[in-house]
């Protein structure tokens, strides 16, 4: 009678451990996401309204002095201005792309995705290399003294380094109208003017709308870019950063970064509402024999779309090329003159800070691609009540500016017993969660391909639910871990924006190292660190696309 009761009593324990199991790694991904993301936003926002544990509005008021309207004019103005020229070239780059063979749409696409893949500042650095006073062309090559610095300088670099993310949302855009209405425009006799203007153009205004506005709320929390190139000429997010690092004044600092809420939820919020417009008005379909179909632009816009795609990538290839020469040259005296005294230098002062960058963006990019298909798992298959709430929670890193984030985890992590304030677990726990969003997203889409039946047959044969996961769940969306991986990695290699506030001498980065030392005139050892930067996340993203091929294969 014992031995006819244990086979019950393993299979009741079994299932015990198995429930246990599931609701324990549930609640890790709940408790995780509200205290790594939702407390720190929470805690900027209180910290700007009470002071001593005392509610007041002295933050927000001494924000409305003249100086501080000057900056938020002075902010409005040059992000305003980038926004729309980058939104206007991206277009123009777009419309070219989307009329091409498709081989040369792919090298088009391939090239602005590895424009994407550089450090931050990297503009500033070639600008300056270029065109400053001592600048390649201006004064080496033109004989010219100019002065790089002012807030042209700002727009200029702005709106380039929105462009390429920007042509891919309008070029997948562009892919996605039903050629089936070009085809009959064209058929009923409509010139490729009139189908541009009445059918093309119309169709991808609400996604040019959401990249205008997206542009907005990202050059808006940009202060890295002033700071460097800005010379005089102040903006909001660059006192931000000053605030912090040269006052310490939190609570100031804390409205300041506010401030910069409003706008850009406005902006996610009308992406969205642009994006289901989207979906609702093109199922992506094309005509059956339409496969082979490219439009044709009037060839004298052709031209100039053409030229506008042919002098962006000239500057592409300038910008990088400036940065490689530099790093193996000195042209401080006016003249070229070529030497490995950077690479040295880099290679005994910065070495620990490039293992520590490798090493901190494989962790962030392995927790955040677990925690982010767990959350879609949890969210779209399992339909448990109250995680939509939840799976919102892990977009507002994404919705709101890094540099909001990053003081979120200075006022909510500088107090036990959440003291974390000057450990490398800020610095990871900062980047792991703030690119979360990216793999949930990514989950949600791979979801709608994956049969639910594979789920009830395993569970049919027996398979607990934690066994479904690892079994069923990460096997299929094996591709999905691997490019989430790879896009956090990139961002956590090149990121400074969130984390410029949590790191210590022991737990400095790569591209915080190489943002300080553009600050101090060091640029050819900023240069090194830039190049090593590029290479590293390069060859990561080379082995990711090759596992995917395999996997595919």
């Amino acid at each position: 009678m014992i031995n006819s009761v244990r086979p019950k009593e393993r299979a009741g324990f079994a299932l015990s451990f198995d429930s246990i199991l599931d609701r324990l790694i549930l609640w890790t991904v709940i408790i995780s996401l509200l205290l790594f993301i939702l407390y720190p936003i929470v805690m900027v926002i209180s910290t700007s309204f009470f002071y001593r544990g005392d509610f007041t509005l002295d933050n927000y008021k001494n924000l409305l002095t003249q100086s501080n309207l000057t900056l938020i004019k002075n902010s409005l103005f040059v992000v305003s201005l980038s926004s729309v020229l980058a939104t206007i070239f991206s277009l123009c780059i777009a419309l070219y792309t989307f009329t091409q063979r498709e081989r040369i749409q792919n090298i088009i696409l391939r090239a602005l995705m590895l424009s994407m893949i550089s450090p931050p500042f990297v503009s500033s650095l070639a600008l300056i290399t270029l065109f400053g006073r001592r600048g390649l062309i201006t004064h080496n090559l033109l004989g010219l003294s100019v002065n790089p610095y002012g807030w042209q300088g700002v727009v200029l670099l702005q709106t380039l380094g929105k462009i390429p993310l920007s042509t891919i949302m309008i070029i997948t855009a562009l892919n996605s109208i039903d050629r089936r209405q070009i085809l009959a425009s064209r058929d009923l006799g409509a010139t490729p003017s009139e189908t541009l203007k009445n059918v093309i153009l119309p169709a991808v205004f609400p996604t040019v709308l959401a990249v205008l506005f997206l542009n907005f709320t990202m050059n808006l929390a940009d202060f890295g870019t002033p700071i460097i190139i800005g010379g005089k000429f102040k903006m909001l997010a660059t006192e931000t950063y000053k605030t912090i690092f040269a006052s310490g004044d939190l609570g100031k600092a804390a409205a300041m970064s506010v401030l910069l809420i409003p706008p850009a939820l406005l902006a996610f919020l009308f992406y969205r509402k642009n994006m289901e417009s989207i979906d609702n008005k093109s199922d992506g379909t094309k005509a059956f024999g339409s496969q082979g179909y490219h439009f044709q632009l009037p060839k004298g816009l052709n031209v100039v779309l053409g030229f506008i795609t042919i002098a962006f990538f000239i500057i592409v290839i300038l910008k990088y090329g400036s940065i490689f020469l530099l790093s193996i040259s000195n042209n401080a005296s006016g003249k070229l003159v070529f030497t490995l005294d950077h690479i040295k230098k880099v290679r005994f002062l910065y070495l620990s800070a490039f293992v520590r960058s490798i090493v901190f963006a494989i962790i962030a990019g392995i927790i955040s691609s677990v925690l982010g298909i767990l959350l879609s798992y949890y969210t779209h298959r399992r339909k448990i009540k109250g995680m939509r709430y939840i799976e919102f929670v892990s977009s507002l890193p994404y919705i709101i500016p890094g540099i909001f984030f990053g003081l979120g985890y200075i006022v909510g992590f500088n107090n036990r017993p959440l003291l974390l304030t000057g450990t490398t677990a800020i610095v990871i726990l900062n980047s792991t969660f703030r690119h979360i969003s990216v793999a949930n997203k990514a989950t949600n889409a791979a979801f709608a391909n994956i049969d639910t039946r594979l789920e009830d047959a395993a569970r049919d044969l027996g398979a607990s639910k934690v066994r479904t996961i690892t079994n069923i769940i990460f096997p299929l969306l094996r591709p999905v871990f691997l490019t989430s991986f790879i896009n956090t990695f990139t961002a956590c290699m090149t990121t400074v924006g969130a984390i410029i506030f949590l790191v210590s001498p022991k737990n400095v980065v790569a591209s915080v190292v190489m943002f300080k030392d553009i600050q101090r005139g060091g640029y050819g050892q900023a240069a090194v660190m830039a190049s090593v930067l590029i290479l590293i996340t390069v060859s990561v993203n080379l082995i990711a696309i090759k596992l995917l091929n395999k996997r595919e294969v």
